[in-house]
């Protein structure tokens, strides 16, 4: 079918609007870089403890002061995003991440340290919605795909990474360079967006409404993350998740629940958010109990298992940009599905870990585990982003952030229940069957194909490259101009409720063209 209607144009006579792959790569950069900072200063904790002459419980909280406001603002800042321009929100975030960073190592004293830690958290959380949704927009809808690819690569990458380079910078400059070592990363990103990104809506205020809504959902996520937390040591503290209940139901029916809900229903998301969340649990409660075994248990050193746990991390990036080319040719959905089996069949295969495994039968395992996540995760991300209403982009992005932070805390706090439960002799079989059970159910949940209404041109995340939600449905429309009927611009749709997700197969808008 011809994608230009009667009386209009020919496509071919609209010049493409080209990709820009220097805000993909902004995009995994500070991916990179906002994961890196969950992790890093794990390592440096007693040097911190020493130094500031503090208890080890309170350094905790350089960590914790992080890692709380990032997860628990993440809804609130997604809805947020979705009414600000993209170039001012990136500008403020980088920025104000930068100036965190050199604030907490300068520190003379941990309260300081702890609230600049607590402020970067709440930048960090706009950067980790905003960065798939600047990479979305950035490229034309056959290339979501590769764009995808990169900042959920990058992101998961600098989790793992994370305490070896703290580790590294350690050893050699001292803790302080643990939180300097993210500055350069942010001023090149705040360099190329005042450069390259158009200047688009300004930032606004919350109102008193919204404020409620941050409350509530921080309050709500802050207990669920607490008390996951805490059942690592003891399964005990599961039972007082309940009470996050309450304000996260009191806010999912109010004014500000309703359009997160709406979103994920007009997309169909909810079972690719199932998968996601299984896959992130599966995963962490496996490098959680492979440490664990392997250097209580079998006697292996810390570098030998730190060198093992690394397959995983490396099969991921190398696989990573290959599914994001092979969804871009065959479809996300297919590449999700295959990317999920992989992970699901390395994960089965280590459940009979035993005493007389070497390290490389460990290692190759988890390797193949790392190559399925890499080829899920860019996939995954643009096929539920490309089929969210475009005005409600950033709050698809965070709620599937928020599905997977929640995998990766939920995971090692189930797998030592499962261990507590199963006892010494099976404890660490019980804990990665529990692992390779999660993600075995991402598969089905990522394969399923939701029943989607018909969305008139234009509607979908992949706007044209550059624009923002004020000005993209023109170029979103194919150059018509706002008020025109869909047909006139683009030739009568055909589609039906059936019809798969506008993004199913992503290369679908370049194979249209003449």
């Amino acid at each position: 079918m011809s994608d230009h209607g009667f009386g209009s144009e020919p496509s071919g006579h609209i010049p493409e609007p080209a990709d820009r792959w220097l805000l993909v790569a902004v995009a995994g950069l500070l991916s990179f870089v906002a994961m890196l900072d969950m992790n890093i200063v794990n390592i440096a904790l007693a040097a911190i403890s020493d130094s500031l002459d503090v208890s080890a419980a309170t350094a905790q909280w350089a960590v914790l002061g992080y890692q709380l406001p990032v997860v628990a603002l993440l809804l609130p800042v997604g809805r947020w995003l979705d009414g600000v321009g993209q170039r001012s929100a990136l500008l403020v975030a980088a920025g104000g991440f930068a100036v965190c960073s050199a604030l907490a190592a300068v520190a003379p004293w941990v309260a300081w340290l702890i609230a600049a830690r607590i402020a970067q958290g709440a930048f960090g959380a706009v950067l980790f919605v905003l960065m798939p949704v600047l990479a979305i927009r950035s490229v034309r809808p056959e290339a979501r795909g590769r764009a995808m690819s990169v900042p959920a690569t990058l992101g998961p990458l600098g989790a793992v990474t994370g305490p070896a380079v703290g580790g590294l910078l350690l050893d050699h400059l001292g803790w302080r360079a643990v939180f300097l070592v993210k500055i350069p990363v942010c001023l090149l990103a705040l360099v190329v967006a005042w450069r390259a990104m158009p200047k688009d809506g300004r930032l606004r205020g919350l109102d008193r409404r919204a404020l409620v809504d941050t409350a509530l959902v921080a309050t709500g996520v802050t207990v669920l993350l607490a008390s996951l937390t805490l059942a690592y040591d003891a399964p005990g503290w599961l039972l007082p998740a309940l009470a996050a209940v309450p304000p996260l139901w009191w806010w999912l029916r109010g004014p500000g629940g309703r359009p997160v809900t709406g979103a994920l229903r007009d997309s169909r998301a909810y079972p690719a958010h199932g998968a996601v969340l299984g896959l992130a649990a599966g995963f962490a409660a496996t490098h959680y109990v492979a440490a664990l075994y392997l250097q209580r248990d079998t006697g292996f050193s810390a570098t030998a298992t730190g060198l093992a746990l690394l397959a995983f991390p490396l099969g991921m990036g190398v696989a990573g940009p290959v599914g994001g080319r092979l969804a871009d040719r065959y479809g996300a959905r297919p590449v999700a599905v295959v990317g999920a089996s992989l992970t699901a069949l390395g994960l089965l295969l280590l459940v009979p870990l035993g005493d007389d495994w070497s390290l490389p039968d460990i290692a190759w395992r988890l390797a193949l585990a790392g190559v399925g996540m890499g080829l899920n995760g860019g996939p995954t991300q643009a096929l539920v982003m490309g089929a969210a209403p475009r005005e409600r982009t950033a709050t698809v992005a965070a709620t599937l952030q928020l599905a997977r932070s929640l995998g990766f805390t939920v995971g090692p706090a189930l797998a030592t229940a499962a261990w507590g439960l199963a006892g010494p002799a099976d404890g660490v079989r019980a804990g990665l069957a529990l692992a390779a059970v999660a993600a075995c159910a991402a598969v089905p949940l990522i394969a399923f194909r939701g029943r989607t209404a018909p969305s008139p041109a234009g509607e979908g995340a992949g706007a044209a490259p550059g624009t923002s939600p004020a000005t993209a449905p023109t170029a979103a429309a194919g150059g018509r101009t706002p008020g025109t009927p869909p047909e006139t611009a683009a030739g009568p749709r055909d589609r039906t409720a059936t019809d798969e997700e506008p993004d199913e197969t992503t290369d679908a808008a370049s194979a249209a063209r003449p």
